[in-house]
Order: structure tokens, then sequence, then C-alpha cells
């Protein structure tokens, strides 16, 4: 087998400005070849096809094909393999030249997971990305700090309310609710993912109702609230749903942004003319995530890519409810949108999905302060209310920084005794963060 020397080559010789790397898990059968398995994906994705044509030339192939930069098995067979062994399984990397699709999400997707995402075992683990790219991305607007300058809340986690039942509320329900909840202490409400701009509840009217009872509710705890109003539609509705909603009053958005695209969700967070927090709703990631075997990573579509698109804050489903999230997939999810990114700021985490206050120390001890806690059912069906559910959490995060158990601190406040005795307390394995045994 002979392979192009341009084709493989190892990372220390990129000029690594040029390259965003991708990162697969690959699996094969027994006899593949991986090294021209990996070869036949990079050159796939960039300038080749089946057979040889004249216009490949080696200046074609030196602009654009990708390089394969790794492949390596695990378990890791190197002389002999057992009998038994039908499938190997691999990770590989490639480096793709990014001025081949440029600064933007939907060819970088389907160049780094395009016709190969038809391939059987493939799935794309993470993306490397170089600064020179990452310059063309002025990323979130106001992420972690830019939200807390704007609630004034600087020293502990913030506390977001989803509107339950999810759907059917008038606009004048929707604002009672979310009355209730602002003077319990809630930071953040959110419309849902599936409330936009039904006929029983209109976007504008919406927004022209809810607000007045928020500003109310604000006089009332002395802290600001901001509720983000769901913007998301046709590409062509999007924006001019923005402009409507913030010269309604609106002070924060929302985007179901899988659904929309991430350059659909890019275009609302860059414009000048937009210019509040911005809540990306996680819906739909799982149709590209949730299969083990070939897809993208929830860390990817869940973490990584929304952030680059400029959204300052991203519901992240956990473990702890009622979706089948693991715990290590959740805590990276949650560190790809804090950890540095070159000049991409960090962006809240927002784990959703079935969390109550019995999981707010596991949830502090894994995040620290960077975090929203969100909550509907453990809210509005609070057996004293919603408002009663709102205390609750915020009773249970002024504990938790004061060094008080949740479960100490629920014998003092009624409110948060009341949750923690319909809900419990949620208690990891309490082994230390950096144990070997597992």
């Amino acid at each position: 087998m002979y392979i192009d020397p341009i084709l493989v080559q190892a990372p220390e010789g990129l000029e690594k400005e040029r390259f965003i790397i991708a990162t697969y898990y690959c699996a094969a059968k027994r006899n593949t070849n991986m090294l021209k398995f990996a070869a036949a994906l990079a050159v796939e994705q960039t300038c080749g096809t089946w057979i040889k044509v004249p216009g490949e030339t080696p200046e074609v192939r030196e602009l654009t094909m990708g390089r394969v930069v790794g492949v390596y098995e695990a378990p890791s067979y190197q002389g002999t393999m057992p009998d038994d062994i039908h499938e190997r399984h691999f990770i590989i990397r490639i480096a793709y030249p990014w001025k081949n699709f440029g600064p933007q999400f939907s060819m970088m997707l389907s160049t780094v997971i395009g016709n190969i995402s038809s391939s059987g075992k493939v799935k794309l683990l993470d993306l490397e990305f170089p600064q020179e790219f990452l310059n063309f991305f002025p990323g979130p607007k106001f992420g972690i700090q830019g939200i807390r300058d704007i609630l004034g809340v600087h020293d502990r986690p913030l506390l977001n309310n989803m509107i339950k039942p999810c759907t059917g509320l008038s606009p004048e329900k929707t604002a009672e609710l979310a009355y209730q909840a602002a003077v319990g202490g809630v930071d953040i409400i959110k419309d849902d993912e599936l409330v936009a701009n039904p006929p029983h509840c209109p976007l504008i009217e919406r927004v022209k109702t809810v607000m007045p009872a928020i500003q109310d509710a604000d006089k009332i705890k002395g802290e600001k609230t901001l509720f983000a109003f769901n913007i998301t539609d046709r590409a062509d509705r999007i924006k001019e749903n923005a402009l409507k909603a913030l010269e309604a009053g609106a002070n924060c958005l929302m985007l179901n942004y899988a659904t929309v695209g991430l350059d659909v969700a890019r275009m609302i967070t860059e414009d000048p003319e937009i210019n509040v927090p911005i809540l990306g709703h996680s819906d739909y990631v799982g149709a590209s995530t949730a299969c083990e075997w070939c897809g993208t990573s929830t860390k990817l579509m869940n973490a990584k890519l929304p952030r680059l698109a400029g959204l300052d804050m991203i519901i992240a489903l956990s473990p702890y409810g009622k979706f089948p999230m693991l715990m290590d997939t959740f805590i990276d999810c949650g560190y790809a949108m804090t950890i540095p990114m070159g000049n991409i700021k960090p962006i809240f985490a927002m784990p959703g999905g079935g969390t109550t206050q019995g999981h707010i120390e596991d949830i502090m001890n894994k995040f620290g302060n960077d975090v929203i806690i969100a909550a509907g059912g453990a809210i509005h069906g609070h057996p004293m209310g919603p408002a009663a559910g709102a205390r609750a959490f915020r009773q249970g995060i002024d504990a938790v920084l004061a060094g008080q158990s949740l479960e100490k601190a629920g014998k003092q406040y009624e409110e948060l005794g009341a949750a923690l005795n319909a809900w419990g307390i949620y208690k990891e394995n309490p082994s230390g963060n950096y144990d070997l045994k597992g």
C-alpha cells in the first residue's frame, strides 16, 4: 500500500494555524487496514475521489487535502490478536485545512462529519481550532461575567426556572407563573423550548404581558430577573422576532440552536442590534449525539460549538432526572463551556431535565459558583407553590455556600425541607476527584 506523504503526517510537522484537527472514534472489521481507512476518510472529505482524476495535482493536494495525524487502537494489539476478536476499535485524528470551508459552521460540519457520517461506526469526538480560526468568531457578547454584571450577582450560582406546564398557557397565565418564580428568587426564567409563537400565546403579546410582571416582582425582591423569550422560527423570521421582542421590552432571548442551525444562531448573537443575553436550548442535539457508535459527541454539540457560535448560556442535560446522560459526559460538557478557549468567553452551563433542590450540593461540588441551576417541576410543583419552590433553591444554595449540608438546612428552612422530603437528596459515590480506583 502506497500512501501519499502529504496525506499521512506527524502532528509536529503541521503548520498548526492552517488546520482544524478532528478526533474520531472508529470501529472496523478484524482485518481492516486502519491507516488506509483513515486515509480514505481524509480524502473523502477533502479533494479526493475513489479514482485518481487529472485535476488532482500535487499542488491541489498540498493546498486542500486532509492529513492523517494519528491512528491509535484500543486495546492496542501490536503483534498477535486473539482469535475471537471480530471488531477492532480506533481513535483517528485528521487535520483539515480550514480555508477549505472558512470560518463558518455549515461547511465545517459538512467537511468534518459530512459524507463519512454514513460510513458505519465513525463518531466525531472533538475539534481543535487554531487561534487564527478562532479570531473570526467574536463569541458570546456577555458570557458568565456579562450576565453576572447585568444581574448584579457575583458570589453564587444563578437560579433558572422553566415555566411549567410546557405548553397551553396564555400570556396572562405565563406572566402569573413567572411572577411567582421571580418573587421567590429566580434569576432567569425561560420559555419552554416548545413555545415560541403559538396562536394561544403569541410572542409579542407574551413579552408585553410577562415583562411588567417581572418588573413588579423585581421591586419586591430587590433583585433583577431575566426572562428568555423563545424566538425560534424559520431562519428568515428569527431576526424579526428578536427585534420585535426587544422593542416590546424583552431583556433576554432564547433560541433552539440545534434545530435552526449554528450559523443562524451566530447570525443572531453577532447582530449589533441584538444586545441582550441569549440562551441556547439543546433540544434536537440528541439526534446527532445519542448513538455511541456514530454522529457527534455531546461535548461538541451541547457545549463547544454553541459557545463558539456566541450563545451566553446553554441548557445542559444532566444525569439527575429524565434523560440517559452519563455523569462524566455531563461534567465534560460543563467544563467545555467554562475552560479557556482562546478569545471566546466562558459561558454558563444550565443543568436541567429533572433537577431538584436535592441536587444543589452535588452541582456546586462539581462546578462551583459559575453554573445556573435550572428547574421546572421542582419550582412549579413544590408542595407550597412556585414562590416557595424558588425560595427552597435559594435557601439550599445559601446553605451550601456557607458550608452547611442540605440535610441540616432542610431542618432549618420550611420550604427547603418540604422539597427535600418530596424528592430527596442526591448523593453520588463520595470517592475523591482523582481516585484511580474508579
